[in-house]
């Protein structure tokens, strides 16, 4: 709710509320939105977008279809990444399903929860390819053999993404299974009001979360509480009611701007009189794969690509100010966009 201000999930004091899954598209906050529209003055901005999907909790024996798990489990299974959320808070009215407050415990239910489930599609694969590789496909001994390594792994409790692809039909077979445990992860610590100054290094030390996750990186303190009130609040107020928590930002700001990185996208810019907008690639991507995510039509067709660096676009107030100061660069087919680019593509049909 909190998330996509619009308050219609249900989030009651009772395990299961949620039967079906809530989806929201949350806007990607992005300060230099504002400063390429206060040069061109458009119609219109568009910011980016990263959709959520949000499902009940997993309990013991979700795997086995224990509080509706399969049926929530198969909602996520398509999804970039996951992000799980755990309770750090006392508060003997809000009910929690074990009876107890104990988040290291919660996020190794999850975690076990998700390596059964893909176990079991592991399982399923290892027969479908089992039977192609006795009729001599190459590409299928190849992709059971990664099968084997991945179901050992899973055997021993852990997650998938620990054995890593090596070759094509690696790629293509965590791409045909949407393994849940292959997918980036972050933990998103629900806390107390007054334990918002908490740091994710304190609370990864003090719950011992090293043996489930790599380090602190992976953890988003957040108060729940706090940002259901920021949520109904106009900016200027929100950023008071901020300020008396000693916040910079609010903690959903942090968690969009890190699931975005999680999933390793980046933004470049189109900007004009009709609109500025930002449009969402993955870093490393060449500029007619940036060309395509407006229209394929313009990734087929690419000429070349017209690019001015965030930075200059600012500095020197817009395109024609860049251009004479010889800052806007012609790009062609093998260039990489960078973060923050202002782009023009060139194409023909």
């Amino acid at each position: 709710n909190a998330l996509v201000r619009n308050g219609q999930a249900a989030a009651s004091n009772y395990p299961f509320c949620t039967i079906d899954p809530n989806v929201g598209i949350v806007e990607v906050p992005d300060s230099r939105l504002g400063e390429l529209a206060a040069i061109t003055h458009p119609e219109k901005i568009i910011p980016a977008a990263i959709e959520f999907v949000d499902i009940a909790g997993i309990i013991k024996g979700a795997a086995t279809g224990e509080g509706l798990g399969n049926k929530f489990l198969s909602n996520i299974r398509e999804t970039a990444a996951i992000l799980l959320v755990a309770r750090f808070f006392e508060n003997p009215d809000v009910i929690h399903v074990s009876g107890k407050i104990d988040p290291k415990s919660d996020l190794e239910t999850v975690l076990l929860e998700l390596i059964l489930a893909d176990l079991e599609t592991v399982g399923r694969a290892k027969e479908r390819y089992g039977k192609a590789a006795r009729g001599s496909d190459k590409q299928a001994v190849a992709a059971l053999d990664f099968l084997d390594r991945i179901y050992a792994c899973l055997e021993k409790e852990q997650p998938a993404s620990t054995v890593k692809p090596q070759q094509e039909v690696d790629f293509q077979v965590i791409q045909e299974l949407q393994l849940l445990t292959a997918k980036p992860m972050l933990v998103i610590a629900n806390l107390a009001e007054d334990q918002i100054s908490t740091t994710a290094v304190e609370l990864f030390n003090t719950y011992h979360l090293g043996t489930l996750i790599p380090s602190a990186d992976w953890i988003i303190p957040i108060c729940a509480k706090i940002e259901a009130e920021l949520a109904t609040l106009d900016q200027t107020d929100q950023q008071e009611f901020l300020t008396t928590y000693g916040l910079d930002e609010s903690g959903l700001v942090r968690l969009v701007k890190s699931a975005y990185h999680l999933l390793g996208l980046q933004t470049y810019f189109t900007a004009g009189p009709k609109e500025v907008r930002a449009w969402t690639i993955r870093q490393g991507a060449k500029a007619p794969v940036a060309a395509g995510v407006i229209h394929t039509d313009f990734e087929k067709g690419f000429i070349r690509a017209e690019v001015i660096a965030y930075a200059d676009y600012v500095a020197y107030a817009g395109e024609a100010g860049s251009r004479e100061a010889g800052k806007l660069r012609l790009e062609g087919k093998e260039y990489t966009v960078q973060d923050g680019d202002v782009m023009h593509f060139r194409f023909n049909v």
